[in-house]
């Protein structure tokens, strides 16, 4: 009888301690304490210690664009992913010549110099995956790049849409051929080193082959550096060709490579196929970060007015964007990541 008196009891004390964790909750939410735990959870999201380091860097001192930091953001989940991998392959002894050891170091310095965080001036690459207002202020440091979109704004042959389409080509571009300059300087360091070594050893001899990987992978760029530049010229003389089957820049690359590369006319049609289907996930990421981007300005705007209510509606739906945009971000760079490897081993058999 105690014990069933006692019920009652217990469940006045479950209800108050459930409006107390509700008032809590409305609490935080009110005071912005939920934005601050989000972001706390951010801190240590990524299990590799160097890439927390430099996403906490970057959100403390770059300065960067909601749409850039969630580009980061993708970029860094790439790399654990790539490094979490090579860590299992280690250990299993699977890379004895520290091949995939080196990319994941040089694919980290494109990250780095990517964002401005390599300690070099005017490092930073343009961000080529959502249209910037005001591409006038921006250069393409190149003279022939520049005499191109010169001649192609003067033309009369393209829309507003077009050109700021066409825009996006010669920034991807010219992100291309810094990735390449990047790459180049990597491998001139590595060779200055090896050829300083005395005695060839075996190990030198693991090295060289690491050497004769990493230019393969410079001839592969400069390969797809050449025909973009190819394409550029061609688009910017006589316009868009209204049936091309593709839109944009990192899709239209994958397709000259894929052309190129040894695949039967079963596995291009494939290919053909996956790249539709590629390019309208590109788009579905485009839209969202250009909604992030238009959530930020508005909630920067909402801080101003001083409205609670509507900040913390606008920080939730910011908050939604941002991770929307990470997530679609990430699975984009992992099935271009996909496409390019695929393209890669056709272009090897070439060689063979």
């Amino acid at each position: 009888m105690a014990a069933v008196r006692a019920l009652p009891a217990l469940a006045a004390a479950l209800l108050l301690a459930a409006a107390g964790q509700a008032s809590k909750y409305s609490r935080e939410a009110n005071e912005g304490l939920a934005a601050a735990d989000g972001k706390r959870r951010e801190a240590g999201e990524f299990r590799v210690v160097r890439l927390n380091q430099i996403w906490e860097k970057a959100q403390r001192q770059l300065h960067l664009s909601a749409v850039k930091l969630a580009e980061l953001h993708s970029d860094l989940k790439i790399q654990e992913k790539d490094e979490l991998s090579w860590k299992k392959l280690k250990a299993e002894g699977l890379d004895e010549d520290g091949e995939k050891e080196a990319k994941l170091r040089r694919n980290l310095n494109v990250i780095m110099t990517k964002y401005g965080m390599n300690g070099k001036k005017d490092s930073q690459l343009v961000d080529t995956n959502y249209i910037k207002d005001g591409t006038e202020s921006d250069t393409l440091d190149d003279p022939r790049l520049e005499k191109l979109w010169s001649k192609a704004k003067t033309s009369g042959k393209f829309s507003d849409e077009e050109l700021d389409k066409l825009w996006r080509e010669f920034t991807h571009h010219k992100e291309k051929i810094r990735e390449y300059n990047i790459l180049l300087e990597t491998v001139s360091r590595t060779e200055d080193i090896h050829k300083n070594v005395i005695n060839p050893s075996e190990e030198n001899l693991v090295k060289e082959e690491i050497l004769h990987n990493k230019h393969r992978e410079l001839k592969e760029k400069l390969r797809s550096i050449n025909q973009g530049f190819e394409r550029l010229r061609k688009v910017s003389h006589q316009g868009y060709d209204t049936t091309s089957e593709f839109e944009e820049p990192r899709v239209i690359d994958l397709w000259d490579m894929a052309k190129s590369a040894n695949f039967t006319e079963k596995e291009l049609e494939s290919f053909r196929e996956e790249l539709k289907h590629f390019e309208a996930k590109i788009e579905k990421h485009h839209h969202y970060q250009k909604q992030l981007e238009i959530s930020h300005q508005k909630l920067k705007h909402v801080e101003e007015t001083g409205d609670k209510d509507h900040l913390n509606r606008n920080k939730e739906k910011y908050a939604m964007l941002q991770e929307k945009t990470k997530e679609l971000g990430y699975k984009v760079k992992k099935h271009l990541q996909d496409l390019s490897s695929r393209i890669s081993q056709g272009l090897q058999h070439n060689e063979l």
